[in-house]
C-alpha cells in the first residue's frame, strides 16, 4: 500500500511508531499494540445505528454539523473558561424594576394630576397663566390687567397655540413622570402581535376621537398656523383643507403605527401567504476558514482547492481539520517540508498526515468538544449572586492553556468528579493528541470510566495477565541517579519523616552497580534483595563487578554496606515498600531484561499518544498508591527536563489519594513552564499531608469544589479564592417621638391600628471585604451536580470562583 509518507506499518512486533509526514517521528519510539481498522466509524452517544462497513457513510461518518458551516462559526476570544464556539454576549444587565403594582399606581397619580391641571387652566384657575404669553407678543392684543384676556383676533390665534404648546409640555411631563414608556412596554409590546397592534390601533382610534371632538387640542392650533404661514385665503379651497385635514389625521396616527409595528405586521402577514425561500448558504470567500487561507497565502492553492472540496462533501471531519492545520503549521516552519505535506495532501485528501495509530477520531464522545480551540465543555455557569451577570448562563470550558496550570478537583466519591470531569478532560486531550498536538496519560482504577480501550494507544493493565505492556519503575532513563531520585519519590515521598534524598542515595548505590554489572536495571525481586541486604545477592553483584573490572561502582556498594544497619538507615522502609510489588499477583511485571516489555513514560514528551493505566485498587491499594506516587514523579520530572515543548503533555489521575509529595508540588508548579500540566482528583484534601494543603493548592492555577465537601475542605479552598470587596447594605430602625400633642395623637392612633410603634429607618451603606464563597457556602449551598470552579491561564488570566452545573 502506499501511503505517501503520512502512515506506516503497525503490528504487535512493531519496534517503531509510524508519524506524520510533519514532522517526522524521533528514532527510539514506544512499542504499541496494534490499531484497530483506520476507517471504523466513531460512535456518538444518542446517536443512530452506524451503516453497514463499505459504505461511504461507514468509511467516514458526518458530524453533527457540517464542517464548513462549524469552521465559519465565530469563536471570538473571552475571558478563561468561557465556551468560545458561537458565544453570544448576554444582553445588558437590567437595572432594578419598579413592581407592576408601583407602576400603575404611578401612571395613574400622574395621570390623574395632569388632567387637574388642565381642568384649572381651561378654567382660569391659575393665576399669571397669561403672562408669558404677553411678555412676547403685542400689548394691544390683549385686555388690561394680568388675567385679561386676547382684544383681537391675533391674541385668540395666539392663545390657541400657546395652549397647545402648554398640553404637549404637560402630556411629556406626565408620561415621563408616571414612566408609561415602561408601563406599555412591559404590558403592552413584551405581549408581542397581535396585541401590540391592536391595542395601538384602539388608542389611535380614541386619539383620533378626541383630538376632532376638539377635546385635545390639535386642529385648531395647526389651522391657526397654516393660515399664518400661507393666509387665510389658502381655505377658501376645499381641496386644500381636505388635504390638509387628511394630514393631521395621518399626524395623529403616525406614532401609534410607530409603536404597534404596523408595517412589520403587515409585512410578516403578506409574507405568510406565500412560501419562504430556501435559506441560501452563507458564501464562502478566499479568506473564510473552509477555503484554507493560509495554504493560499503560502501558493498551494491546489491542496487548498482539494482540502476545501473535502470539507464541502463531508470527507473530512473537525479531527482532520485540526490535524491538517497543526501539520500546516509545524511544516511552515521547515519550509523543505511544505511540498511533500502539500503532495500527501493533493493524494490522499483529509487523510494525509493521520496520526500514528492511523485513527482520524475516537470512536465514543461523551462531552461537546471544539477541536479547533481544544475546547471541552464540561458544564453551565449557573444564575446564582457568586457568579458575575456577564458569565451566568455561559458555557463553562477548559482547555490546555487552562489545563497548562494543572488542575486539581476535590469532591466526595458519587459527586460526578470522573463522570463528568476526568472523562471530558481525557477525551478532549485524546482528540488533540489526534490532531497531534498533545499526549495525554490517564491513570484510575480498573473500571474507571476514562473510555473505551480503542480510544487509547496504549493500555497497560498492571496485575492482568493479558496486558501487552508493563510500567517502567525507572522511567525508561539510563542514569542510576536520575531513576533512583524518582524511584524513591515513588516509594517512600509520603513517609513525612523519612528524607526521600537519603532514600535516593541508598537506592543509587545499588542501582549504579547492578546497571554496570548486568547492563540493565534489576528487577523488583533483584531489588528487594538489595535492600534487605541479603549475603548472596550482595556477593553475586561484587563478583560481577569485579570481574568487569568497575572499580568506581565497588566504591558505591562498599559505602552501601558500611552504611547499611545504621541509624535512620533508609533501607529497611525501601524494602518493605518494594515487597508491595513483590507479589505474586504482580509475577511477570516490572520487569527489566531483554525479555521486558514496558512502556517508557518518556515516550509522552516525543510522540501525540494517548495512553491508559489501570490499577489494582481492589486488591492492592497500598500497591496502587505506589504506583499512583511513581508515576506523577516520572511525570514531572521527565517533562521537566525535555528540551522540545511544542507537545503538550498531560497527566490525568483519577484517584490522586496518597500520590502528592512535597517533591511533586515542586514539580506541579514547573509544568506550566514547559507546556505540561497535571489533572488530580481527591475525594477530600485531607488525602494529602496536612504540610502539603497550602502548597498544593498555591501550585495548581485551577480548583473544583464538587457539592458534598465538608466545611474543612471548603475552608481551604475559601483561603486560596480570597476576598473581594462588596457594597453592604446595614438597616437600622429608631422609634420617632413626637413633641406636638396633635403629632403623639396621631402615633397613638398609628400603633393602635397597626401595633406597631412609628419608626425610621437608618440606611448605613459600607464597602467591606469579603470571602468569594465561605467554608459553610461551600459545604451547603452547593447544590448537587454543580461545583464551584475556579481557572487560570498560564499567561496569568484568571476568572472568579463560578458555581457551574456540570453537564460534561
Amino acid at each position: 500500500m502506499d501511503d505517501d509518507g503520512t502512515r506506516g506499518v503497525r503490528g504487535p512486533s512493531a519496534d517503531r511508531v509510524p508519524g506524520p509526514a510533519v514532522p517526522p517521528p524521533p528514532t527510539a519510539p514506544p512499542r504499541v499494540p496494534p490499531p484497530a481498522a483506520a476507517h471504523e466509524a466513531p460512535r456518538y452517544r444518542d446517536a443512530p445505528t452506524a451503516p453497514p462497513a463499505g459504505s461511504p457513510q461507514a468509511e467516514q461518518p458526518a458530524p453533527v454539523a457540517p464542517v464548513d458551516a462549524w469552521l465559519r462559526t465565530p469563536r471570538p476570544p473571552q475571558e478563561p473558561g468561557v465556551w468560545r464556539y458561537g458565544y453570544t454576549p448576554p444582553p445588558p444587565e437590567a437595572s432594578e424594576t419598579v413592581s407592576d403594582r408601583s407602576l400603575l399606581v404611578g401612571a395613574l397619580i400622574s395621570l390623574l394630576s395632569a388632567l387637574l391641571l388642565w381642568s384649572l387652566w381651561r378654567n382660569g384657575y391659575l393665576p399669571y397663566r397669561l403672562v408669558p404669553l404677553k411678555l412676547f407678543t403685542p400689548g394691544e392684543w390683549w385686555n388690561p390687567g394680568t388675567s385679561g384676556g386676547p382684544r383681537t383676533i391675533e391674541g385668540s390665534d395666539a392663545l390657541t397655540v400657546y395652549e397647545a404648546l402648554l398640553f404637549g409640555l404637560l402630556v411629556y411631563g406626565c408620561g415621563r413622570i408616571g414612566n408609561f414608556a415602561e408601563l406599555f412596554r412591559r404590558h403592552v409590546a413584551e405581549r408581542g402581535q397581535p396585541f401590540l397592534a391592536l391595542a395601538a390601533a384602539a388608542a389611535a382610534g380614541l386619539a383620533q376621537l378626541l383630538v376632532w371632538k376638539e377635546t385635545l387640542p390639535v386642529v385648531r392650533p395647526i389651522l391657526v398656523l397654516v393660515a399664518t404661514v400661507a393666509g387665510g385665503e389658502i381655505y377658501q379651497s376645499q381641496t386644500v383643507v381636505n388635504v390638509i385635514y387628511a394630514l393631521i389625521a395621518a399626524l395623529v396616527l403616525w406614532p401609534f403605527a410607530r409603536l404597534g409595528r404596523w408595517r412589520e405586521l403587515l409585512a410578516a402577514r403578506r409574507g405568510a401567504g406565500t412560501p419562504a425561500p430556501a435559506a441560501e448558504a452563507v458564501p464562502a470567500t478566499a479568506t473564510s476558514a473552509d477555503q484554507w487561507p493560509d495554504l493560499r497565502a503560502a501558493g498551494w492553492t491546489d491542496a487548498a482547492d482539494t482540502l476545501a472540496a473535502e470539507v464541502r462533501t463531508g470527507r473530512m471531519n473537525d479531527v482532520d481539520v485540526a490535524r491538517l492545520r497543526h501539520a500546516w503549521k509545524l511544516a511552515a516552519q521547515r519550509p523543505d517540508r511544505l511540498a511533500p505535506l502539500a503532495e500527501a495532501v493533493l493524494r490522499n485528501g483529509g487523510a494525509a498526515a493521520l496520526h500514528p495509530s492511523g485513527r482520524r477520531d475516537l470512536p465514543l464522545r461523551t462531552a461537546r468538544h471544539d477541536v479547533l480551540t481544544g475546547q471541552v465543555r464540561i458544564g453551565r455557569c449557573a444564575d446564582d449572586p457568586h457568579n458575575p451577570y456577564v458569565r451566568r448562563g455561559t458555557g463553562l470550558a477548559l482547555e490546555p492553556a487552562l489545563l497548562g496550570t494543572s488542575l486539581l478537583a476535590v469532591g466526595p466519591p458519587g459527586a460526578g468528579k470522573s463522570d463528568r470531569l476526568i472523562r471530558p478532560v481525557v477525551e478532549a486531550l485524546a482528540l488533540r493528541a489526534l490532531a497531534g498536538q498533545a499526549a495525554v496519560l490517564a491513570v484510575g482504577g480498573a473500571g474507571a470510566p476514562l473510555g473505551p480501550d480503542d480510544s487509547f494507544d496504549v493500555v497497560v493493565r498492571v496485575g492482568h495477565p493479558g496486558s501487552a505492556h508493563d510500567i517502567d519503575l525507572y522511567g525508561g532513563t539510563t542514569d542510576p541517579d536520575e531513576a533512583a531520585a524518582v524511584l524513591a519519590e515513588g516509594l517512600v515521598g509520603d513517609i513525612g519523616s523519612l528524607d526521600s534524598r537519603r532514600a535516593a542515595t541508598v537506592l543509587a548505590q545499588l542501582l549504579g552497580p547492578y546497571r554496570a554489572a548486568h547492563g540493565h536495571f534489576p528487577s523488583v525481586p533483584a531489588l528487594r534483595e538489595l535492600l534487605d541486604g541479603a549475603p548472596d545477592a550482595l556477593i553475586a553483584l561484587r563478583a560481577a563487578l569485579e570481574a568487569g573490572g568497575h572499580q568506581a561502582m565497588l566504591r558505591e556498594l562498599d559505602a552501601r554496606a558500611r552504611q547499611a544497619g545504621g541509624p535512620g538507615d533508609p533501607a529497611p522502609v525501601l524494602a518493605d515498600r518494594v515487597a508491595l510489588l513483590d507479589r505474586p499477583a504482580f509475577a511477570g511485571f516490572f520487569a527489566t531484561g531483554p525479555d521486558a516489555r514496558p512502556f517508557e513514560l518518556r515516550a509522552l514528551g516525543q510522540y501525540p499518544l494517548r495512553v491508559r493505566v489501570d490499577l489494582p485498587e481492589r486488591g492492592h491499594a497500598e500497591a496502587s498508591r505506589l504506583l499512583t506516587r511513581l508515576l506523577l514523579a516520572q511525570f514531572t520530572a521527565i517533562t521537566a527536563a525535555r528540551t522540545d515543548t511544542t507537545l503538550f503533555a498531560c497527566l490525568v489521575l483519577d484517584d490522586a489519594t496518597h500520590a502528592v509529595t512535597a517533591e511533586t508540588v515542586r514539580g506541579i508548579r514547573r509544568l506550566r513552564s514547559v507546556n505540561a500540566g497535571a489533572v488530580l482528583a481527591l475525594r477530600t484534601v485531607d488525602d494529602v499531608p496536612e504540610a502539603l494543603h497550602t502548597p498544593l493548592l498555591g501550585a495548581v492555577g485551577c480548583t473544583a469544589a464538587f457539592s458534598g465537601i465538608t466545611t474543612w475542605d471548603g475552608k481551604r479552598f475559601a483561603e486560596a479564592w480570597g476576598k473581594e470587596w462588596v457594597e453592604t447594605r446595614e438597616v437600622a430602625q429608631h422609634t420617632v417621638f413626637a413633641d406636638q400633642p396633635f403629632t403623639r395623637a396621631l402615633h397613638a392612633l398609628r400603633k393602635l391600628v397597626t401595633g406597631k410603634a412609628v419608626t425610621t429607618d437608618a440606611v448605613t451603606v459600607r464597602q467591606v471585604e469579603k470571602e468569594r464563597w465561605s467554608a459553610s457556602e461551600l459545604a451547603y449551598a452547593v447544590p448537587a451536580g454543580h461545583a464551584v470552579v475556579r481557572v487560570a491561564t498560564v499567561q496569568g488570566e484568571h476568572a472568579p470562583p463560578l458555581l457551574v452545573h456540570l453537564d460534561g
